[in-house]
């Protein structure tokens, strides 16, 4: 056995020698490895690449060298994108004997202009490394650049030169860059480049630096039918971060009359800031937050010295009004719910990951404290009345916080205190959450056939009478006093906006249940209102869902088929029924007609129903930011305060219609 054991070892040792140490060289270690680069092989990352080439264009732009960008997506599903920049240098460069500037840039990793200082005052690109990277993950990319009247052309192939650094006889006009590259599928698979996220993307870059005019284009057969992606626009901004707000925000309404925006140089020549915050009566906010046009998702010190600015100006301010309360603000009072767009160019700034999802720099605390501040105080003191109303909002938020915590407190010194539940609930018997569903119907009615035909064990019934209050065009106050609002609350267990909590949620399903008809489906509009907005992190953890009750009932030769609407109801008499059938057509005026067996039978039972998952975008992306400002300005535009959107969506959609439900 010992021999044995020898035996294997010695091969072992003999197996792992100088030989099985390999070096990867130029852009090897890319293709090898390519998620240390760009975070993945995913669609995201290969949206990634983009975003490169972009911030190089950008930071062009922002250094004063180029004020035009093209952002193309091709036929092929190929990229280009242009700009009128200096052009990337194309002579010898003195440390590589033999290769030009752009070569040793195309294909050397941490090669560029942005480490001495002296080519970019501030720049998106810090580590050499974003378009050697997309060059090393590209099936194909031509490169061609116009400096000194001349056109240079070289074309790579999977990171490498495939042709010499080429220069056209004829003279050429203006200067700047072309790079078109195709990403390779043998990193990237079958992902393939969304026509709406580039847009999306470069529209953002264009919103970020108020100097540039990006023009977008598109090749039309790549957009599918409904897809409203522009096939070519130009998009330019001149109020900057005040025209990003104002389409983030659209119709909702806000606290503050105008949003407090600005831009101001940072201290010591460290670059410039620019920002826009309004405070939303919705209380949904967000805070999008960029580093030398580099989105930061997970935000970091800029919007800690940012944050910081606000919460003690507004402090300040309540102490010189004699408002005394104002001490006790805190920057969740005050900042949590904002919409907030943030921007700054800083000199070296520095990143968590080449991602770039935060910035680490501790000097962005102090700088951009110091450079909002004076603008802040200013913006409270010149207008009085909107200064007051902002801090009446927030020690009102203060106030409800303060309370939230004593009730806290006082539940911890009676553990033994009964959860009180409304009167309706016909709850489960079940203890745990654990495969548990609350059905909210629409009435008594329905209520009563819901409470027969369920499974007592896991599933609970909560009747509401009628149509629950529009919470979107409601204050908080009336919200809570509301009594079908209150049983829902009560209900669930879990609490509401910033004291939701997902541990003490009574059920693992909430399935809302009304009738197949226009008002059911005006009364699950409301309810999904009330939880988007006082509830969002219990759909986002894939907790609601929309019950499909049939419309229809079809009988023929003791035979029933259900339909959910008209088109289903054909689909089952031409599928099931034979061509000369007369079969007995009916239709449920509501949930309440149905007997508790047909209600169970079609909609209620886990083996045979069908569920509408509600889910909300991911907002760990640019795509799902930008689908979630989408969601939050058409929720404000149907079911705001102000009836004007309402009637255009109304006006705008009429010619669709084919059968009213009346």
């Amino acid at each position: 056995m010992a021999d044995l054991f020898n035996s294997n070892v010695a091969r072992i040792v003999e197996d792992y020698s100088a030989q099985s140490i390999e070096v990867l060289e130029g852009l090897e270690p890319v293709r090898h490895r390519p998620g240390m680069y760009i975070g993945g092989t995913d669609e995201q990352a290969l949206h990634h690449l983009v975003a490169e080439i972009l911030d190089n264009s950008m930071d062009e732009a922002v250094a004063g060298f180029a004020d035009y960008i093209e952002v193309g997506l091709n036929a092929d599903f190929s990229v280009t994108i242009k700009d009128n920049g200096r052009g990337i240098p194309v002579d010898p460069h003195p440390k590589y004997p033999g290769k030009s500037a752009l070569e040793v840039i195309m294909t050397m990793l941490h090669s560029g202009g942005k480490f001495g200082g002296n080519a970019y005052k501030v720049s998106g690109g810090l580590h050499g490394v974003g378009l050697s990277v997309v060059n090393a993950l590209s099936e194909s990319l031509v490169i061609e650049i116009i400096r000194d009247k001349k056109l240079y052309r070289q074309e790579y192939s999977k990171g490498k030169p495939i042709t010499k650094l080429e220069t056209s006889p004829k003279a050429a006009r203006g200067h700047g860059t072309s790079i078109t590259f195709k990403a390779d599928p043998e990193i990237f698979g079958a992902s393939v480049f969304s026509p709406n996220k580039l847009y999306r993307m470069a529209r953002s870059k264009a919103f970020l630096f108020k100097g540039v005019k990006i023009l977008w284009k598109c090749a039309p057969e790549l957009l599918a039918e409904g897809d409203t992606t522009p096939v070519e626009r130009e998009l330019h901004f001149p109020n900057g971060l005040r025209d990003f707000l104002n389409y983030q925000i659209g119709a909702r309404g806000t606290i503050n009359r105008s949003p407090f925006a600005g831009e101001s140089d940072l201290a010591n020549d460290e670059g410039r800031i620019e920002w826009a915050v309004t405070w939303p009566i919705d209380e949904v906010g967000f805070c999008n937050s960029y580093c030398n046009t580099v989105v930061t998702p997970l935000g970091g010190t800029h919007e800690m010295g940012f944050k910081s600015a606000l919460v003690k100006g507004l402090k300040e301010y309540g102490e010189m009004a004699n408002v005394k309360k104002a001490a006790n603000v805190t920057a969740e009072d005050f900042l949590s719910d904002a919409c907030i767009m943030l921007s700054v160019f800083i000199r070296d700034p520095q990143f968590q990951g080449q991602t770039k999802d935060r910035l680490t720099s501790p000097k962005a605390v102090r700088l951009v404290e110091q450079a909002v501040k004076d603008s802040f105080d200013h913006w409270l003191t010149s207008d009085v009345e909107n200064a007051n109303a902002l801090l009446e909002y927030v020690i009102e938020r203060s106030e409800a916080r303060r309370k939230k915590k004593e009730e806290k407190q006082q539940l911890r010194k009676t553990p033994t205190k009964r959860l009180r539940l409304p009167g309706k609930l016909a709850d489960c018997s079940q203890s745990s959450s654990e495969g548990t569903e609350l059905f909210i119907v629409e009435g008594d009615s329905a209520g009563g056939s819901a409470k027969s035909g369920r499974d007592r064990v896991t599933q609970a019934i909560l009747p509401l009478r009628g149509k629950i209050l529009n919470v979107a065009s409601a204050s908080l106050d009336k919200i809570l006093q509301n009594q079908e609002i209150k049983d829902m609350i009560e209900a669930l267990g879990a609490g509401v906006k910033d004291n939701y909590k997902e541990e003490n949620l009574r059920y693992e399903k909430i399935i809302i249940m009304t009738d197949a008809d226009v008002d059911g489906a005006h009364i699950a509009s409301l309810l999904m209102t009330f939880f988007y907005q006082q509830m969002p992190k219990m759909i986002e953890n894939g907790h609601l869902y929309i019950a499909t009750p049939p419309l229809y009932k079809v009988s023929h030769g003791g035979k029933n088929y259900y339909a959910i609407d008209d088109e289903d109801k054909d689909r089952i008499i031409a599928k099931e029924l034979k061509s000369n059938a007369k079969p007995e057509i009916s239709r449920f005026k509501g949930l309440g007609e149905m007997s508790a067996q047909q209600l169970k039978e079609t909609t209620m039972d886990k083996r045979k129903r069908t569920l509408l998952k509600v889910v909300l975008p991911n907002t760990v992306t640019e795509e799902g930011r930008e689908e979630a400002f989408e969601t939050r300005r058409q929720v404000e535009r149907l079911m705001g305060k102000n009836p004007e959107p309402r009637f255009k969506f109304i006006v705008e959609r009429a010619k669709f219609v084919d059968d009213l439900d009346i």
